[in-house]
């Protein structure tokens, strides 16, 4: 059967993939477009299982609100260039993404994957973001979400689309949530309180802190003392109410929560690729590298 021009428009139209690689599915399909396409998602997730392994540490981070305010829901999927999380595509599925974990609330990742990308689709999250593998040719992936049920109110910030932040305030006004999500975007807090800071973290500075402290050849007490000084001060830096207000450092967010009488809660704080190891590479080596094969 002859190939038109006509069919591998229609076939590129509905696949977002290349005139070539569209031309030859139907040619093997015998211009079955249906086929074709069935064909090409096959092969489409041969080509995401190549890419699986290739570092991921750019790309978007979305929150979704409930309409009552309630329930916030907060995603990081990644791609290996930014250049890809300025295109539609990327933007789209991330934004599905995040819907659906706040529409369905979905227990843990492999349960999100598994889910439909939309009420109007039925394809899986994951197929969905193999198909888009395949046809941007970069691997990406879901990594972590959250969903954060208030006991009082959210209040949410993007810092462009690389940090978002996710704080459960009890009690204050509105602006103080908002001022509150800026200063986690900006001061990196690990927990609210010194309570919730694990105690193996602890004791891994204590371990560092009292190693440099003996360096300095003091007697054991003063040792000791300035070891519990540096811990102190750790603590002030990783929590939230020991970290000096952004917008007024002579305050720390504990008397600023104080004299509002609010409460938080809990907050989530997200930043594209934190903690993952970008695989640095010679650009002459990685131009020849492809040039090979």
């Amino acid at each position: 059967m002859a190939i038109t021009a006509a069919m591998v428009k229609e076939l590129r139209e509905r696949t977002g993939a290349g005139m070539m690689e569209c031309k030859k599915a139907l040619v093997e399909t015998e211009g079955d477009i249906n086929a074709a396409i069935e064909l090409m998602r096959k092969s489409g997730m041969a080509k995401a299982d190549k890419k699986a392994g290739r570092t991921a540490a750019e790309g978007l981070v979305a929150i979704k609100l409930s309409d009552d305010g309630k329930t916030a829901a907060i995603v990081e999927v990644n791609c290996e260039t930014d250049f890809v999380t300025k295109g539609e595509d990327f933007k789209n599925f991330v934004d599905a993404v995040a819907r659906q974990v706040l529409d369905k609330q979905p227990s843990d990742l492999d349960t999100l994957l598994a889910m439909s990308i939309s009420n109007d689709d039925d394809t899986s999250v994951e197929d969905t973001r193999k198909t888009l593998i395949a046809k941007i040719g970069e691997n990406m992936n879901v990594r972590r979400f959250d969903l954060v049920k208030a006991k009082g109110q959210i209040a949410t910030y993007m810092h462009g689309n690389r940090i978002g932040v996710v704080v459960d305030l009890e009690g204050g006004e509105e602006s103080l949530g908002k001022d509150l999500a800026m200063h986690i975007a900006a001061s990196h807090p690990v927990c609210v309180s010194e309570a919730e800071v694990p105690a193996d973290v602890i004791k891994k500075e204590k371990e560092i802190f009292s190693a440099q402290a003996a360096e300095s050849g003091k007697p054991a007490d003063i040792i000791e003392k300035m070891v519990d000084g540096r811990i102190k001060k750790f603590l002030k830096e990783v929590t939230l109410l020991g970290q000096p207000f952004v917008k007024d450092p002579d305050q720390t967010v504990e008397k600023l929560l104080s004299k509002s009488g609010a409460k938080v809660s809990c907050f989530v704080r997200y930043e594209v690729g934190e903690g993952i190891e970008k695989k640095q590479e010679n650009f002459a080596d990685e131009v020849m590298a492809q040039m090979k094969g």
